[in-house]
């Protein structure tokens, strides 16, 4: 196998960043933590605005910089944090490690609070909260707009401002990048209740600003309809357990105790941004519970790589390598979408309905990371299935059709990355990642 025929492979499974470790976006700033400390300047006022009581509640955030940073024009991410729009704060555990981490890798990054409550506990009360979210999430992203327009404190450059959270915090980030149109939302709320609440812009602070955003970061969120996600969209990032039983890995209803609201999570958003093209990655966290890297560091480990790689992606940080047409059709067995990889384009990804794609075939792995000893899921059994290492070399496969339940023993590899790619019936490809490790 061609050195070129190895990296290409690389590039189509593993991302350019991963393959090219002597490329400036692979290594160095935003890919490591190339920081040693950080800058932390606490509750910064971005606004205000009334509470569900109709008390008066002042907006803060922390932020968070690298220390002695040289460079003029950082990107930016705003941290919001979950709590069932209830509880929570912009120091919680998950949005504190995750700005911490990112300061330290070149990016400047705020953890805000936002308006929080409501009574009585119900639907339409709780749309309202998420309104009010959205909104005050806004007003901080017109407040790094209207810095970076006047004194420039924060030296931000806002073409590369990124919004992201957990849980709650994600369903507002969502909703802020994908929720465009005050008519979309006439199903939940009248035109009139919304303008009372002040319309999808809010009255939160800094008025005139934009609010435009270049890509969501959804750690275990939703939004509250799939097909506000649009063909031109802001690329979308996505982290979800499998078994989470607040806000539903596929659709369903956000369950924090009391049932309130019917969402389509992380996997449905995955498979209309697939289906229409928008730039996309999704990790999916098998057997794992709501948020499962708050208090668990090796999930944490894995969103901050997740979600580095993203980034990097997202701000231009890409190579690519041109092949003889000859060996371009050799590896044809590569080239079809997967919808866990978050490929564009693909006709059996722009052919397929998102409702049949809900109900199409499904890929697990797991345990994940493990010691050679693994099993593969799906659920309709699958008919090829091929394996190969981070050299993009082929180290098993297998055809026929195989039973949904497939167990592999890869105990005489060595430590590290493998790609798995599973063709099914209807000849659709779907890759994950595993890890080994002894």
């Amino acid at each position: 196998m061609t050195k070129q025929l190895s990296t290409l492979i690389c590039i189509l499974f593993f991302g350019a960043n991963f393959c090219f470790s002597q490329d400036p976006c692979a290594s160095g700033r935003y890919a490591e933590s190339v920081f040693t400390q950080f800058n932390l300047t606490s509750n910064l006022t971005y606004g205000q605005n009334n509470n569900w009581a109709n008390s008066n509640t002042t907006l803060k955030l922390d932020f968070y910089e690298p220390a002695n940073d040289p460079l003029s024009a950082r990107p930016l991410i705003i941290w919001v944090h979950g709590g069932s729009f209830i509880g929570g704060s912009k120091t919680d555990p998950d949005v504190k490690a995750l700005s911490e981490r990112f300061a330290k890798k070149g990016y400047a990054c705020a953890s805000i609070d936002y308006r929080l409550g409501f009574f009585p506990f119900d639907s339409t009360n709780a749309v309202k909260a998420v309104v009010r979210a959205v909104q005050d999430l806004k007003a901080a992203i017109r407040y790094f707009y209207k810095d970076a327009q006047t004194t420039n404190t924060f030296k931000i450059d806002t073409n590369h401002i990124f919004i992201g959270g957990s849980s709650a915090g994600a369903i507002t980030a969502l909703h802020v990048a994908y929720l465009n149109d005050a008519c979309e939302f006439s199903a939940y709320m009248s035109a009139g209740a919304l303008a009372n609440l002040g319309g999808l812009e809010g009255t939160s602070g800094n008025p005139g600003y934009s609010t435009k955003v270049h890509a969501v970061i959804n750690g275990c969120g939703a939004l509250a309809q799939y097909n506000w996600l649009e063909a031109g969209d802001v690329p979308l990032c996505s982290v979800h357990g499998t078994n989470d039983g607040t806000v539903t890995y596929n659709r369903g209803i956000v369950n924090p105790g009391t049932p309130l609201m019917y969402l389509d999570g992380s996997r449905m958003l995955h498979e209309r941004a697939c289906a229409i093209g928008v730039t996309n990655q999704f990790y999916t966290f098998n057997n794992a519970p709501h948020v499962p890297y708050l208090n668990n560091a090796a999930y944490m480990d894995s969103t901050e790589r997740f979600v580095r790689d993203f980034l990097v992606e997202v701000m231009g940080c890409t190579q690519t390598v041109l092949l003889p047409a000859n060996e371009m059709q050799q590896q044809a067995f590569l080239y079809p979408t997967a919808y866990c990889d978050g490929t564009p384009s693909s006709e059996a990804c722009s052919s397929v309905a998102i409702d049949e794609l809900s109900m199409n075939n499904e890929l697990e792995c797991y345990p994940n990371p493990n010691n050679g000893n693994f099993t593969i899921q799906t659920n309709n059994g699958f008919e090829a299935l091929r394996i190969y290492n981070i050299s993009g070399l082929l180290i098993y496969e297998t055809s026929g059709q195989h039973m949904p339940i497939f167990n592999i023993d890869l105990k005489n590899e060595q430590s590290g990355l493998y790609m798995i790619a599973v063709q099914f019936s209807n000849k659709q490809i779907m890759r994950t990642k595993i890890q080994l490790l002894r």
